[in-house]
């Protein structure tokens, strides 16, 4: 049985505490929060749980890249209408900022490209930074590594070539950022902002702003607006609940 409708939807919203029921007929709309793993594509997940429930549309409401894990919010049937509702949800992430180097693709998806030191940065000088220049309303340049659009092709296909071509900047929303831990390199950030904000742009810009080098070594999700990743669906637990569909 499903947990209690959310208005926004007025559709039932299925979770680890209320999981789908095998055999059930979801093509009249059903939501379902899921808890990516770290390899896995933000399409990946979609199939995985188009071919349980077995409901052709089936579709997300916000991408992860494949090395973050964590909240994903999958929409089924009439539920899809609401995929651009959820969209605009704050979300709310753990990010692992490592210092000393950059890299093309802003995290750990590619290797370094360039070193700086970061013995002048302590926790004081990060928190006062982040307060000042990285809190409200803040312009990001999406990166090259990025599935946005640029003259007909996706952004990754020209940084794929070790091409670079212009972006324009973009605003976003930082609702609230803390340091949660700050040791050895290495600075653990939980945000919440906006739609659209690239997390791992925004470590590579922290480190530029701290006169060093940084880039995003790890990122979980863990809300998007009223919905935890606590309450989301394992993917052993959806694999035990269904088998997948043949062909």
């Amino acid at each position: 049985m499903a947990t209690t409708l959310v208005p926004i939807f007025e559709l039932p919203v299925y979770d680890s505490h209320h999981p789908p029921e095998p055999g059930a007929d979801y093509s009249g709309g059903a939501v379902f929060l899921v808890d990516k793993p770290t390899g896995w594509s933000s399409f990946d997940i979609v199939r995985f749980l188009r071919n349980r429930i077995r409901v052709k549309k089936t579709g997300h409401a916000g991408t992860l890249d494949p090395l973050a894990t964590g909240l994903m919010i999958l929409c089924s049937g009439k539920a899809t209408k609401s995929v651009s509702e959820i969209q605009e949800y704050p979300k709310r992430y753990l990010a692992d900022v490592c210092f000393g180097a950059s890299t093309p693709s802003q995290d750990a998806a590619t290797q370094p490209d360039k070193h700086a030191p970061f013995d002048h940065i302590d926790r004081e000088m990060a928190e006062e930074l982040i307060q000042h220049c990285f809190t409200g309303a803040i312009q990001q340049i999406p990166p090259m590594y990025s599935a946005l659009w640029k003259d007909g092709k996706r952004l990754y296909t020209y940084a794929r070539k070790g091409e670079i071509v212009e972006r324009e900047p973009r605003e976003v929303v930082i609702h609230r950022i803390k340091i949660t831990s700050f040791e050895g390199g290495r600075m653990i950030l939980d945000i919440t902002c906006s739609k659209g904000t690239y997390v791992r742009t925004l470590a590579h810009d922290i480190g530029i702003a701290l006169e060093t080098r940084a880039h995003l070594s790890d990122l979980r999700r863990t809300e998007i607006g009223p919905f935890r990743v606590y309450n989301a669906l394992g993917i052993d637990l959806l694999r035990d609940l269904y088998q997948p569909k043949e062909g």
